[in-house]
């Protein structure tokens, strides 16, 4: 049995660059799409440091860009490399939205893969309770940088300067430059 389906066609332009974007996020999404899932979260843990989280509408624009691309990550069974490709498309512009696999809740069960900005599922049907998040990738902020030794009125403690230590080799040169 087969349905007719018609899509929305989007007419605005994008850039090239958009565009080039998009194409590598979903060549890149769709090799990603065969890997085990520990390694896949893993990779994509490890792409998501240091970008900053998605807002909703970074992200539907990003998810918009991917399906205007292919018409292959329309389909049910395309959840993987569409959630993938949005969001790598997302991590090439600068941001990462939560990435989310898990399963429905309701009648008829089945595996699932999105992405959320916040608490909002970006592009799918249901509420927010309708999933049950087997593993998330959120976004992560590299760790600061190490503090410093400071004083208590915040300025960093001196260090000893070199050049007016006058140990005995220090002492010893400098009788000979002048002798």
């Amino acid at each position: 049995m087969s349905v007719t389906v018609a899509l929305n066609r989007d007419h605005r332009p994008r850039s090239w660059k958009l565009r080039l974007q998009t194409r590598l996020a979903i060549c890149l999404a769709r090799t990603l799409a065969l890997f085990k899932p520990y390694v896949l979260r893993r990779l994509l843990t490890r792409l998501s440091k240091g970008a900053a989280p998605a807002d909703a509408a970074v992200t539907t624009a990003a998810r918009d860009s991917v399906l205007a691309s292919s018409l292959g990550l329309h389909g049910l069974r395309a959840c993987l490399p569409r959630s993938l490709a949005v969001a790598l498309l997302c991590r090439l512009r600068g941001t990462w939205p939560t990435w989310c696999v898990g399963v429905r809740t309701a009648p008829p069960f089945a595996a699932h893969a999105w992405v959320e900005a916040g608490q909002e599922m970006i592009g799918e049907t249901g509420g927010y309770d309708s999933y049950s998040r087997l593993f998330t990738v959120p976004p992560t902020t590299p760790l600061p940088p190490p503090a410093q030794d400071r004083t208590q009125d915040g300025t960093r403690p001196r260090t000893p300067d070199r050049r007016h230590d006058q140990g005995p080799d220090r002492a010893a040169d400098q009788g000979r430059d002048q002798g």
